[in-house]
């Protein structure tokens, strides 16, 4: 049985402009793709309709290529694709895996217990709102009869089906048992559900997949064999693999590259305009200056 071809992906989010670690980690995936003649493709992650900017699509785009990445094929939006991540959801929801939440921001705030790293954006859930288990094991399913109040200005333009406008839906970690796996650059990794992470967001209010959720569903769909993106990501890659078993998806190989940090040892961010790749391109310095600076792994 021979492996499958490479395909691995650039993600970038257009909610700001890229800085010198984007940059280092979309380099990282082209290389990996380039050195087994692989496919890398460009998924454009714009689901946010209020921090997505056509500006910043453009920008990201025309750095990238700045930098000498090039990827096959046209970019794929994830914004066009939210029939994908509904029928997902569905699926989920069908089988039991998922349920609604409704706590306000403060109920999260009093409840929610905090990430253990600033990398790790999302406080792990009290379970406050998460049902019984059944004695087939699943939790109850999503009722919308019982849910019909929905917000107009929550609801995102040309969205297919609103019937999940105004509803914050959840994944049931099925498990306690902890989620393993080999990363291709770090080593062994292992996350204990409810420890490190609790039942996660599938779906916002706003009518919105969760990162979580789409990356699931784009990576299968596009047959993503490897993915490469930031340590931060690394709870992120547990609560994924979980999502994958209970779709039925198989799981790529993953390759998290070191966070680059500032001076004072925050991981930059996209506040950090100084570090911006149109700031430095601005300043004068040519491609080689700027790949130059990136640690070797």
């Amino acid at each position: 049985m021979t492996a499958s071809p490479y395909r691995g992906r650039l993600a970038p989010s257009p909610t700001g402009l890229l800085h010198l670690g984007h940059a280092r980690t979309f380099w990282i995936a082209y290389q990996r793709a380039k050195a087994v003649n692989g496919t890398l493709l460009f998924r454009n992650d714009d689901l946010d309709p209020h921090r997505s900017k056509k500006e910043f699509i453009a920008a990201m785009i025309e750095d990238l290529h700045w930098l000498g990445l090039t990827w096959t094929g046209p970019i794929v939006n994830q914004s066009e694709r939210m029939p994908l991540y509904k029928a997902a959801l569905e699926k989920l929801i069908a089988q039991g895996d998922a349920y609604i939440c409704t706590c306000t921001r403060k109920d999260l705030a009093a409840s929610s217990r905090a990430p253990h790293e600033e990398e790790d954006d999302e406080p792990i859930y009290s379970g406050r709102c998460r049902p019984a288990a059944a004695e087939n094991g699943n939790c109850r399913p999503v009722d919308k009869r019982r849910h019909p109040e929905r917000s107009a200005q929550r609801e995102v333009e040309g969205s297919p089906d609103l019937s999940f406008a105004g509803t914050t839906i959840r994944f049931r970690i099925p498990t306690a048992d902890p989620v393993t796996f080999e990363d291709q650059n770090l080593g062994p990794q292992t996350f204990t559900p409810q420890k490190d992470f609790g039942d996660f967001l599938l779906w916002s209010r706003d009518n919105i997949p969760s990162y979580q959720l789409a990356t699931v569903v784009d990576d299968a769909a596009l047959q993503i064999t490897e993915v490469v993106r930031g340590a931060d990501l690394l709870r992120s890659t547990a609560r994924q693999i979980l999502l994958q078993r209970a779709l039925g998806l198989l799981t790529p190989a993953y390759f998290h590259c070191e966070l680059l940090r500032d001076q004072a040892g925050r991981r930059l961010a996209k506040r950090h305009d100084a570090l911006a790749l149109r700031t430095l391109r601005s300043q004068g310095l040519t491609p080689a200056e700027v790949l130059a600076e990136f640690p070797s792994l």
